[in-house]
């Protein structure tokens, strides 16, 4: 347990960071002077700056590093840290009128600081963890209640010694083995022994039982948690809903469910697709619609039906790319398909139908990122043949996703291949962030210049 650990810890791993911003700050000016010939005016405000990044990552605990978070949990917490350090910085700098400074030292020392915290920070953590793999800074658990989901956690803790987590055993009435240290009555006689800092309970285990339990828990400072059925194990973070005093778990919510990160995913979208639409599609609709205009008769747009959001039918816009026929909604365009135009075959290859798609994404019927969305008659057939096929459509459809820059796009050939791409939209939509979609972004522009192969 080591309880000085806990009381140090955070002093240390806060004067590391204080370390580490010093350093920014010298290295800052010396690329300021060596690099851009400009001198500071002032060293000053070092004081400053290291008060202000000690008062935010002490407010927002960035010294607790999760035993069950990876890395990248810990460089997005120094993200939005960072975040909110230069926020302040920029405040006190109007506040204080310190115009002198040098904008671009600012921006070298945020760079730095990513740099060089980002290294320090994920330093810390594998340290942390081989720590914990040696035996030290530890937790002592034990399971209450044996079967199912509890031999699952038990195996676990027991793998993962990473975790720091200690199990001591099981307290159980109907099961034995080696690692059980009683019935669950003999729990009460023992933990005291025991020095316990985390319960598990099982919960098929009575409620009288578990109720004495956590009374018993609250009583002594020990943190309990309940093991959900196995039922309950499911690739995705579940999250709780309160009516009253009655506690229910939502097993299927998304981050997208979030009020916070609708907002940020839509800002996203208009802030985009605006400026697409401003500097881009304002000359290349007049310019593409002559030219389709010129080579065959026919409207400029193809616009098609298909299921977005809930399954919501809309209207997907593209420059049409072939010549008029009967079989756009239930024909895929395959390699040589007589049906597209020259120019067609063009704006098919470097995806420059897909732009006005865009305008579809202002009206927010469609998102920059998401599953790529279907003809309607498609998704009649697959969502009978495949399994969690319907789940794309808990999101808006995108221009592009995830599936498309791992290169699954254009013609579906194979059976896996549709498969493999509802099981990367079902991962987008249960991990979605903002930094995966501006990952996806940078990946399209890529696929986009280096591979056209099933661009057809």
């Amino acid at each position: 347990m080591a309880k000085r650990f806990y009381k140090n810890f955070p002093w240390l791993f806060s004067l590391g960071d204080a370390f580490i911003i010093v350093l920014s700050l010298l290295l800052s000016k010396v690329i300021l002077g060596s690099i851009f010939n400009t001198e500071l005016s002032s060293d000053v405000f070092y004081l400053g700056f290291l008060m202000v990044w000690l008062g935010v990552t002490l407010f927002r605990k960035d010294y607790k590093l999760g035993r069950t978070t990876d890395y990248s949990q810990t460089l997005k917490q120094l993200f939005g840290s960072v975040l909110w350090f230069v926020a302040i910085i920029s405040v006190l700098w109007v506040l204080f009128q310190t115009y002198h400074l040098s904008r671009l030292y600012l921006l070298i020392n945020v760079h730095m600081m990513l740099i060089l915290l980002s290294v320090y920070r994920v330093a810390v953590h594998i340290a942390l963890k081989q720590y914990r793999i040696k035996g030290g800074n530890y937790r002592n658990a034990v399971i209450i209640g044996k079967g199912g989901a509890s031999n699952r956690l038990a195996q676990m803790l027991s793998y993962r010694r990473d975790f720091g987590i200690n199990f001591l055993g099981y307290f159980d009435d109907a099961f034995t083995c080696m690692e059980t240290k009683g019935k669950v009555s003999d729990f009460f006689d023992q933990a005291e022994q025991m020095e316990l800092d985390l319960i598990y309970i099982n919960e098929n285990l009575e409620a009288d039982k578990i109720k004495q339990i956590i009374n018993y828990a609250d009583d002594k400072c020990i943190k309990v948690k309940i093991i959900p059925d196995k039922s309950l194990q499911l690739e995705k973070n579940l999250s709780f809903s309160k009516y009253g005093d009655f506690l229910v778990i939502n097993v299927n919510d998304i981050p997208l469910d979030n009020v916070v990160n609708r907002f940020a995913k839509r800002a996203f979208d208009i802030i985009f697709s605006s400026l697409v639409i401003v500097f881009i599609l304002s000359w290349l609709i007049p310019l593409v619609g002559l030219l389709i205009k010129l080579e065959s008769k026919g409207p400029i747009f193809f616009i098609q039906e298909r299921n977005g959001e809930n399954n919501r039918v809309f209207r997907c816009l593209k420059f049409r790319s072939m010549t008029p026929n009967d079989y756009a909604d239930t024909q895929q365009a395959i390699k040589d398909d007589p049906r597209v135009t020259t120019i067609g075959a063009f704006l098919r290859s470097t995806s420059l139908d897909e732009m006005p798609q865009f305008i579809n994404v202002l009206f927010g019927e469609m998102s920059i990122v998401g599953p790529r969305p279907h003809t309607v008659p498609m998704n009649q057939t697959f969502k009978q043949s495949i399994e969690k096929y319907n789940t794309r459509h808990k999101i808006k459809p995108g221009i592009t996703g995830l599936a498309q820059v791992k290169g699954y796009r254009g013609e579906i050939e194979m059976p896996y291949q549709i498969r493999s791409r509802v099981r990367l939209d079902y991962f987008y939509i249960q991990n979605w962030s903002i930094w995966l979609d501006l990952s996806i972004v940078v990946k399209t522009v890529h696929e986009l210049m280096f591979n056209r192969e099933n661009a057809y």
